[in-house]
């Protein structure tokens, strides 16, 4: 399982010192099927804790995920700074997550060696 983090949301998870450790327990969850939400198209909400809290009031995540193969986390926010994402974020969200499940190994590679996508590896960013 490959997990990836946008720069975007890699910025965030710095910022915020959320822990590897913690995004990867969220894949793990998903993967034995605890999806906090499917969103469609390959989307998904996640919780992941904040350092030294549990995951109810941390934070919320978006993220493609494609059971044995990849997550790409796209979108992270602190559940008291917003409640959810609206419609609009949301349908842009599922197309971001269409096209990097679609998108193959060549492709991944690209987007890590241009800063596009962080490689994550055994729960620490590579």
């Amino acid at each position: 399982m490959r997990i990836f983090l946008t720069r975007w949301t890699a910025r965030f998870v710095r910022r915020e010192r959320v822990s590897g450790a913690s995004l990867a327990e969220a894949v793990e969850r998903a993967e034995r099927g605890l999806v906090d939400a499917d969103l469609g198209g390959g989307l998904i909400k996640m919780r992941v804790a904040r350092s030294g809290q549990g995951r109810s009031g941390g934070f919320r995540t978006m993220l493609a995920f494609k059971s044995g193969d990849r997550a790409v986390f796209l979108y992270a926010f602190a559940k008291n700074e917003r409640e959810n994402v609206g419609p609009d974020e949301l349908q842009t969200l599922r197309e971001l997550a269409r096209a990097w499940l679609r998108a193959g190994d060549a492709d991944l590679e690209a987007a890590a060696r241009t800063g596009q996508l962080e490689e994550m590896d055994d729960g620490k960013r590579t």
